[in-house]
């Protein structure tokens, strides 16, 4: 099954059952060692916006972060406290024992001065997973939440960005890249779009006999054509160029706040430069993002 924007709050709402009852495996047969983390992810999900990243904004994401060496996990530099993201396709592997788990969905939100941060994967990815792997088993999926905990940990809460190499070893780099990449693009108006979906109707449903409102869902996506915040060589006085070039994308460290006293990393999309009509110069490999 396919899952949908709209049926992410129903999602939500499914994986907090398994996480507070004891009458579910997740919480019956696991550790003592496990409790307080899982206890945090619930309260975490439960009070957090709703994300999800769709898949031409998730590619984006994995490949801006593999040149992002570091990045703040502050409450500011979220997109919200505390929330659960779910990237479309997927957003890269977590290694458990040898074996390579697909990693579909991340939660944050404040746990004891630092940040906590759990990956998850999907139910279905998991049964169609087992499926292909081992045909002779069967998996009671009732007893499974619709998302699965994989692994959980903290990452600190520091004025200047921590370095990527430092975080917890277990977890997976490229993963924590995206996150911290796709927090700094979704505030590119000029690279995304954000819109927001209801919940589907039996949920928000289920929310209202609860006294509690319908939740939404925001869908981030790349914009169909995005426009570069480099001005163009040649074009305003200064130097002249007598060709034009590729640049790839990259991140920059830009001016932005009050008097332009603050820093924040902000990716360049890959695009051309150079004097409008000049010959292009080619390379032996381009890599452009468009859609």
């Amino acid at each position: 099954m396919t899952l949908r924007p709209s049926q992410l709050p129903k999602v939500r709402r499914q994986t907090l059952r398994h996480l507070r009852s004891d009458g579910y495996p997740l919480r019956a047969d696991t550790g003592a060692d496990m409790a307080a983390g899982l206890d945090a992810l619930a309260s975490t999900i439960e009070v957090g916006d709703l994300f999800w990243v769709q898949q031409d904004m998730a590619a984006l994401a994995m490949h801006a972060g593999e040149q992002l060496a570091a990045a703040r996990w502050a409450t500011a530099d979220r997109p919200s406290p505390c929330g659960l993201l779910y990237w479309q396709g997927g957003v890269g592997h977590i290694d458990s024992y040898g074996v390579q788990v697909p990693v579909e969905a991340c939660a944050w939100g404040p746990h004891r001065g630092e940040m906590l941060l759990w990956l998850l994967m999907s139910r279905d990815r998991l049964v169609g997973e087992v499926a292909q792997a081992r045909p002779d088993l069967t998996l009671l999926t009732e007893e499974i939440p619709p998302l699965v905990p994989v692994y959980g940990a903290t990452l600190p809460v520091t004025d200047e960005p921590f370095p990527m190499a430092e975080i917890d070893s277990l977890l997976p780099t490229p993963v924590v890249a995206a996150l911290a990449s796709a927090w700094l693009i979704m505030q590119q108006p000029l690279l995304i779009d954000r819109t927001r979906e209801r919940a589907d109707k039996p949920t928000a449903r289920a929310y209202s006999r609860d006294n509690l409102p319908a939740p939404e869902v925001s869908v981030v996506d790349l914009r169909r054509q995005y426009t570069p915040q480099d001005q163009d060589p040649g074009e305003g006085g200064g130097s002249h160029y007598k060709f034009r070039w590729i640049v790839s994308g990259h991140w920059r460290n830009q001016a932005y706040g009050p008097g332009q006293s603050l820093r924040r990393q902000t990716w360049v999309p890959s695009h051309v430069k150079g004097p409008k009509g000049a010959p292009l110069l080619s390379t032996e490999k381009v890599n452009v993002w468009r859609r």
